[in-house]
This record gives structure tokens, C-alpha cells and sequence, in this order.
């Protein structure tokens, strides 16, 4: 194994297992001036009710739909769904324009009635229902799908058409890209060393220097192999393929883990901290899931500051992905944005 100076000095590449990709590290150009695009950060205070938002409580919708006085987590059928139930299927042609049927469902989960938080600011008792409502849409829609994503997009940076703090379920009779990948490559490791890549990969980060937040049943890490360069990954300690067979204790445990990572992430540059959020695990349709280990993707795009954001561009475009921060250093950043949300609201 390199030393820890070989890799915050020089350029390296970084093997990530999961994804079957390489990483192309340049720590060495932290220092580098910046004159690129500069973003305003989302830091303005919001109301806790806002006539305009169409996810505010008793609002309406499109299409003349309305929402009830919720009080907790509302879940509805997206009014401008990707995925409809009854599609029909395309007809044959060339192989080079291949084609297929695209079957499910979308929903809108809002997390709260209170437009003026996100999951940053809750109370970790307030994100318990979070994950319980997550469970249950599993299992339902599992029933009926193959595969259902789990996703929450923060930030206008990142497109969100809408500051409430929501998040979406997508239900699909086939299987995401992202997660075709990830079946091949936790088979081909599990089938190769006898075990869970993931499993594996908590044990062997767990009270080390990626680790950002721990607790008895979870972990956040940064990858070894981060693309973002706060990316980071949520898994848990012991095995476990599909959320709705975690226990009310791993349950509640994962609410605290998910405060003790989105704190830090908004504690670190001061300002509500835009990411990419999905989990993953066993697709509904898998018999044999023993290689597979549930876990979420943290995605934010932010790089230097609050106002300075990651583009995919150039090389990383057309080569492969590149980083400067080393993963090391990411997790000392997070793990020192510690402690009481910055606005000191959260519990």
C-alpha cells in the first residue's frame, strides 16, 4: 500500500470495484487559481409555508390535483411521471437502433410540511419516518417492479425544480444502468473472494481515515475511489441486501447516520449543501442476492467553496474521471464540520 504522502503528493489512479471505473487523482493541483464560474449560493432563509410552492401543504398541483393539510411525510403520484404503467413496445429494427419497452410509475415524496428546512435541519426523530416511509414504498412497489430508485436531487444547481425538501421513487419493470453495473460487479467479487465487496469495504474502513460518521449499525465514508469531491457513500455494518428487512433498531440507527453525514455537509462551506442522493440494493426480481449490500451514493457538485461548483468537462468528459482533493483529505473536512447545525436549529 502507498504511503499517505505518496498519495496527497503525487498524481495517481484509483481503482473503484464498484462501478468498474478508474480514477485519475491530481492532488497537486489544489493550489491552482481559480477564475471559472461562480454560483450564488442557496443561504437565504425561507418561509415555512409558501403560497407558490406546489408541495406546500393544502396548495394545488397540475392538472388540478390538490394537496391535503399533511402533517408528516406525504407521498403522491408525480403529476409529470417518466414512467408510465401501460406503455406499448417499440417495433424491431436494426440493431444499431435498439429499442425497448419502459414500463413503471413515479412518485413525490415530500419529507416535511415545513417548506424552510431541509434534512439537514431536522431532528434525527424527524427523519425516522423518512426511512420507514422509504421501507414501505420498497416493499410495495417491489411487489409489482423490478427495481425501484430511491433518489433525492438538493439544489437548483443540481436542476430541483422545487426548494420544498422532497425526494422521488421511480418503480421500473427493468433495471437501471447504474444498477446493471453494480449486479455485475458484487458478483464478480463476491464469486471471486467469497464475500460482500461492500461488507468487505466496511469492515476494512470502519474507525479509519474515510470515515466521516459511525455508529453501531452504519457508516459514511468517502470512496477511496471518490469521483466528487465530496462524494460519499453510506453503508451498513452488517448484511443486509433491501432496506425493508432492516430491523426498527437499524432503522432508527440510519436516521442518526444520515443527520450525522447532511450536518456536516452544510456545516462545511455554511449554506444548504446541494447533492445527489440514491440508494441502491437488490433489484425485486433477484432470487439469489447474497452478494449484494444496500447502500446510498451522496453526489454534491460543490468543490472549493459554497459558490464554486465541479463541472464534468474536458478530459473527464472524454478520458476518464479526475479529482485534486484526495479522498483522505475530503473526510478530515467533513469530519471537522462536526457538531450542532450551523444555523442551530437542529436537534
Amino acid at each position: 500500500m502507498a504511503t499517505d504522502n505518496f498519495f496527497s503528493d503525487h498524481p495517481h489512479r484509483r481503482f473503484d470495484p464498484l462501478r468498474d471505473q478508474w480514477v485519475l487523482v491530481s492532488p497537486h493541483r489544489n493550489k491552482r487559481p481559480w477564475q471559472g464560474k461562480v454560483d450564488i449560493s442557496e443561504n437565504q432563509p425561507k418561509p415555512s409555508f409558501d403560497d407558490n410552492c406546489y408541495l406546500c401543504p393544502g396548495n394545488d398541483r397540475a392538472h388540478g390535483n390538490s394537496n391535503p393539510e399533511y402533517e408528516g411525510v406525504y407521498i403522491f403520484p408525480n403529476d409529470f411521471s417518466a414512467l408510465l404503467p401501460d406503455t406499448p413496445a417499440p417495433e424491431k429494427g436494426s440493431p444499431l437502433f435498439r429499442a425497448e419497452q419502459a414500463r413503471g410509475e413515479a412518485r413525490v415524496m415530500c419529507f416535511s410540511p415545513d417548506h424552510s428546512k431541509t434534512i439537514a435541519e431536522f431532528s434525527i426523530a424527524e427523519i425516522v419516518p423518512i426511512v420507514e416511509a422509504w421501507c414501505d414504498q420498497l416493499e410495495e412497489l417491489g411487489a409489482r417492479y423490478k427495481y425501484v430508485q430511491i433518489f433525492e436531487t438538493k439544489g437548483t444547481i443540481l436542476g430541483s425544480s422545487n426548494p420544498h425538501p422532497h425526494g422521488q421513487i421511480w418503480a421500473s419493470d427493468h433495471w437501471p444502468q447504474e444498477v446493471v453495473v453494480e449486479d455485475r460487479t458484487q458478483a464478480a467479487w463476491h464469486s471471486t473472494h467469497g464475500r460482500s465487496m461492500l461488507l468487505q469495504l466496511a469492515e476494512e474502513e470502519s474507525g479509519g481515515k474515510r470515515v466521516i460518521f459511525e455508529n453501531d449499525h452504519w457508516l459514511s465514508i468517502v470512496p477511496f475511489w471518490a469521483d466528487w469531491p465530496f462524494e460519499t457513500l453510506l453503508l451498513p455494518k452488517f448484511p443486509v441486501s433491501r432496506m425493508p428487512d432492516l430491523t426498527a433498531a437499524q432503522r432508527a440507527s440510519l436516521a442518526e447516520a444520515i443527520h450525522g453525514l447532511v450536518v456536516r455537509y452544510d456545516n462545511l462551506f455554511e449554506c444548504s449543501f446541494p447533492y445527489l442522493m440514491g440508494w441502491h440494493g437488490a433489484p425485486h426480481d433477484l432470487k439469489n442476492d447474497d452478494y449484494w449490500q444496500l447502500h446510498a451514493h451522496y453526489y454534491p457538485p460543490l468543490l472549493r467553496s459554497a459558490s464554486v461548483q465541479k463541472f464534468k468537462a474536458g478530459y473527464e468528459a472524454l478520458a476518464e474521471a479526475q479529482r485534486d482533493m484526495t479522498a483522505e483529505q475530503a473526510a478530515q473536512k467533513l469530519r471537522d464540520a462536526g457538531g450542532v447545525h450551523y444555523r442551530g436549529n437542529a436537534a
